[in-house]
């Protein structure tokens, strides 16, 4: 497991330019995973330490999968390999921020959409949701 420092000064955690992301009770980290050229949001995942570490030294996004309680290489299976523009980390550093290129069909979620938010809420009477948008390659 990677290890990363515990910052206990507020001035340095939130001013300070030290990696030291604050993993919730169970050791985990929200991650916002957006497409680095369009800007849309792709997906919301968790990364524990390991998989944090992993996303640093390869360059490609790896994730915490909660339902399997496994480490998850995004692309592995798909092809849809994230490779990491840049990373940001919240002003109190327990939440990510990754903009990434998106290999393959340059889909994200296991339903074959581009995105993992593709249902839209109408918030008045009479408003149409927009339309889903399959990946190319689903």
């Amino acid at each position: 497991m990677t290890a990363f420092p515990v910052l206990s000064d507020k001035h340095a955690l939130e001013d300070g330019t030290q990696l030291a992301p604050r993993f919730d009770t169970n050791g985990l980290i929200t991650c916002v995973t957006t497409d680095a050229e369009t800007g849309e949001l792709l997906m919301v995942a968790h990364m524990n330490a390991d998989a944090l570490g992993r996303s640093i030294e390869t360059g490609e996004a790896w994730y915490w999968s909660r339902s399997r309680q496994q480490l998850w290489h995004k692309g592995d299976t798909s092809g849809q390999v994230q490779t990491i523009v840049e990373m940001r980390i919240d002003c109190d550093q327990d939440a990510l921020w990754l903009k990434v290129n998106v290999a393959g069909d340059g889909g994200c979620c296991h339903t074959g959409r581009c995105s993992c938010f593709y249902r839209a809420k109408p918030l008045r009477a009479g408003a149409e949701a927009p339309l889903i948008r399959l990946c190319a390659g689903a």
